[in-house]
């Protein structure tokens, strides 16, 4: 199984222009709204046009410019699960399953139907109409519907959008069991990094239509290269940086001097660090620790974000560096602390960036 894309379109604000391939790990399309993640899919399934380039999929061409070929969407073996569910309002739950399938007969689709009804837990719900589902309903028909006539392709686009956190929750967890079960290649579309690194092996991160990183979730997380890759992957603590020796800088914006573990190139603009690799230590003895206040916090159920001051008290809520993030459990063990707490910015958490 593979997917071969190489496609342009230019568009009023930036040109689409990307070239990757998929073969057995499904692959998430990363970036922010508007970075050409949903019009990429489009094009694969045929909803879009591409202005040139080559779309193949197991050896079959389904869009070539400089041949002419650009088979219809029906023809593909796309199946394609849309934010908005799509659906079919005046069809029933089994009608839309039973759509996309046009091989076989009345007996082999009632039994396809049936089992996209069981695998999605929608089972005595054939009847209904998409009015009458809830809204994790109606994204589970929308999957069976997808995966019903068992494509080559599933191209899902943001899937969990429009669903609450609760929803989220279980859907993903239905959706990686599919795709375990699933023969066929995946394309994954999201801007929430946590839902793709659950979800996907394999990144793509994209902006303003250009890729910027390409490959194991894991090697982009660690090593994101470039100052929108790290921001698009999560980070949030940034700098300036100056040169200063092979292993040495000065992160202007922190107003502090940084030993590295990687080399300091003359192409790298920015130093980044990800706000859960801040280490609160026990002393200011060694590299890159230094002394740290509180200028605000907030909470969720299970974290604490700190708002960190380098090197003088903060003046203001806003007057901070950096964002840590903690779990509440360590949160209690730290807020008893007097001030000034030791803050390590690691030489092996260190984020050598260039600017694009």
């Amino acid at each position: 199984m593979s997917l071969r894309v190489r496609i342009q379109k230019k568009l009023p604000n930036y040109c689409l222009d990307v070239d990757f391939n998929v073969d057995d790990d499904p692959l998430g399309l990363l970036g922010s709204s508007g970075s050409g993640k949903s019009l990429t899919l489009r094009c694969i399934a045929g909803i879009d046009g591409p202005d040139s380039g080559m779309i193949m999929l197991n050896d079959r061409v389904l869009y070539e410019s400089r041949r002419g070929i650009n088979l219809p969407s029906r023809d593909r073996r796309v199946g394609f699960v849309f934010q908005n569910y799509a659906l079919f309002p005046h069809l029933t739950v089994g009608q839309n399953i039973a759509y996309g399938l046009k091989q076989g007969g009345k007996t082999e689709r009632r039994r396809r139907v049936a089992q996209q009804l069981d695998q999605m837990q929608l089972a005595g719900l054939g009847d209904r109409y998409p009015h009458q589902l809830s809204g994790g309903q109606q994204q589970r028909v929308a999957l069976a519907r997808a995966l019903a006539p068992e494509p080559d392709l599933l191209l899902l686009d943001e899937p969990f959008s429009a669903l609450d956190a609760h929803l989220r929750s279980a859907l993903e967890t239905q959706l990686s069991q599919t795709l375990a079960d699933y023969r066929g290649l995946t394309l994954f579309v999201s801007h929430n990094l946590e839902e793709a690194y659950r979800l996907c092996p394999q990144l793509l991160v994209l902006s303003q239509g250009k890729m910027m990183a390409q490959g194991d979730k894991q090697g982009i997380f660690d090593a994101p290269g470039n100052l929108t890759v790290a921001q698009l992957t999560g980070c949030k603590n940034y700098s300036r940086l100056e040169p200063l020796a092979t292993h040495k800088i000065r992160a202007l914006d922190w107003n502090c001097t940084l030993e590295t573990e990687e080399l300091v190139s003359p192409l790298q603009t920015h130093v980044g660090i990800r706000a859960h690799h801040i280490a609160f230590l026990d002393s200011l003895e060694g590299s890159n620790r230094f002394p740290a206040w509180i200028a605000g916090s907030s909470e969720t159920p299970h974290r604490q974000t700190l708002y960190l001051k380098l090197g003088t008290p903060p003046e203001t809520p806003q007057d901070y560096h950096l964002r840590a993030e903690v779990f509440k459990e360590k949160w209690n063990r730290l807020k008893s602390r007097p001030f000034p707490w030791s803050v390590g910015l690691l030489p092996s958490r260190l984020l050598l960036l260039k600017n694009r």
